[in-house]
């Protein structure tokens, strides 16, 4: 049989019960990704505080360093979804890359509550290493739940993309009132409770999938050729030994790892278009068109993942947060997104199937071009508001922060769960988790040059309206022009995808 027709045969997918219209595996999986997304988020508000607080005794110059690791942490994370998802392709499958996975972040969660920078460090490291064999697995079974032509397809990414965001809503809100208002001392929020927390969450996460793994009928079970258990047993001990490799990389600084993801990258792109090229034309050109479309990909991340480094500092110096005599703490403005996606996700994807019965749908490439422009108007906001809003104490009103955040997510909606679902039709037969991981390495690009743009936005001496300023507007006219230019080239890229919708 022919490269060719290899690719283009659909794996037959079994009959499961149907819970609320889809397969009942997909809450299963929405539950797993909703305490995976619990301990992701619990830890996001606090890292560069605590960075700050622990490690430069609340100095303000330690922001760009806060902001520079925050921004390499999330970069390795997203990056690490490339070997995870060769590893679930080539190695152990995607369930037991899930497990293996969940383990190693438990145990990175846990090692970042002792306050000791190279302990914390080697956490993150761990941390790293664990969500790269978790996340993009996770996400590949949930399109292996329907055929290509299931018309549920998408939609059964954005109930998933709630999952996310619910456990993202919740986790701020939680562990900020156990760092403050149960274990924190003097005004000072007991950051290795939050910690501690978002361990636990990664432990629920693990055993539910554990559990719920048996629903599934196979689905992301391990070939023959991969069934033998001494493969979990190598795989874990590889992976203790690629941690001191992802310490290094954190240690080494933003910049010097931007070299190393770009190299990455490169590969990436190479074993798809060979992949493409040996399947003959059509899976050629679709790979091309996934391939532009992550270069805009990390564009937007790089703008909008400014709200656990950025945003975090304007909010805790220049955000007026008193209302009514109560002040909003800091962590809430992570749930400010998480709420405005669980509110607008059904709205979006009304929309988009409203649209697509009367054929004006836009195109994938469209709805990416809508993203980087709605994550620009944000910026717009924020222009705005630091040129003209600015109060005698130099602050602006709490409004402004909290609409970009809403704001951004409209962007969001129009951007992420619809790529999930572009990969899993674009990507190869074959190396479908590769491209998956290619997907979260564009991201964990993105948010490698959030963390360079933060530091710029913060400055050497930290953030203030000025650098502010500067810094927003620059995101702005980018975001613009980005989005722009995707409007422009729609057409070519939809051609390329030879009718992917």
């Amino acid at each position: 049989m022919s490269g060719a027709t290899q690719a283009n045969q659909e794996v037959a997918v079994p009959e499961f019960k149907q819970i609320m219209g889809h397969p009942a595996p997909l809450w299963m999986l929405f539950m797993t990704e909703f305490w995976e997304r619990f301990a992701f988020y619990g830890i996001r508000w606090a890292l560069v505080l605590y960075i700050v607080a622990q490690f430069y005794h609340g100095d303000s110059a330690g922001e760009q360093f806060a902001n520079l690791t925050y921004g390499s942490y999330l970069a390795l994370v997203y990056a690490g979804a490339l070997f995870g998802g060769y590893v679930a392709d080539r190695v152990l499958g995607y369930q037991r890359s899930i497990i293996v996975g969940a383990i190693f972040m438990s145990a990175g969660l846990f090692m970042i509550a002792l306050p000791d920078p190279n302990i914390f460090k080697m956490g993150l490291a761990t941390i790293i290493v664990g969500n790269g064999m978790f996340k993009p697995n996770i996400s590949t079974m949930v399109g292996k739940l329907y055929t290509l032509a299931d018309t549920r397809r998408d939609s059964g990414f954005t109930i998933f993309y709630m999952g996310i965001n619910s456990g993202a809503l919740i986790a701020p809100v939680l562990t900020e009132y156990l760092a403050t208002k149960i274990f924190g001392t003097g005004g000072m929020p007991a950051y290795k409770v939050v910690f501690i927390a978002a361990g636990v969450g990664m432990l629920i996460s693990l055993f539910w999938f554990s559990i719920g793994r048996r629903g599934l009928k196979g689905i992301g079970a391990p070939e023959p050729q991969m069934q033998d258990p001494k493969r979990m047993l190598w795989v874990a001990l590889g992976a203790l030994c690629v941690i001191p490799i992802v310490y290094m990389l954190l240690a080494a600084g933003a910049n010097n790892l931007q070299g190393v993801l770009s190299v990455l990258f490169i590969l990436l792109a190479v074993m798809l278009m060979i992949e493409g090229i040996r399947n003959g034309k059509v899976a050629r050109d679709k790979v091309i068109a996934m391939l532009v479309i992550f270069f805009f990909n990390i564009m937007f991340w790089m703008f909008f993942e400014q709200a656990g480094s950025s945003f975090t500092f304007l909010a805790d110096k220049i955000v007026d947060r008193i209302m009514f005599g109560w002040e909003f703490p800091n962590a809430y403005f992570q749930t400010v997104n998480s709420i405005a996606i669980i509110t607008l996700a059904p709205v979006i994807a009304f929309i988009w199937v409203a649209m697509g019965r009367k054929n004006v749908n836009p195109s994938i490439a469209r709805k990416f071009g809508l993203g980087l422009i709605f994550n620009g108007l944000a910026f717009g906001l924020l222009m705005f508001a630091l040129s003209s809003l600015v109060d005698v104490h130099n602050k602006i009103p709490f409004w402004t922060l909290f609409m970009v955040y809403v704001i951004q997510s409209v962007g969001e909606l129009c951007l992420s769960p619809i790529g999930l679902s572009m990969v899993t039709k674009l990507a190869p037969t074959r190396l479908v988790g590769l491209g998956m991981g290619g997907w979260f390495l564009s991201t964990g690009i993105g948010n490698n040059l959030s963390g360079i743009f933060a530091s710029f936005v913060s400055g050497e001496k930290g953030m203030s309206v000025t650098s502010a300023l500067e810094g927003y507007t620059l995101g702005f006219y980018s975001l613009m022009a980005g989005g722009i230019l995707l409007f422009l080239i729609a057409p070519l890229i939809s051609k390329l995808m030879h009718g992917v919708k």
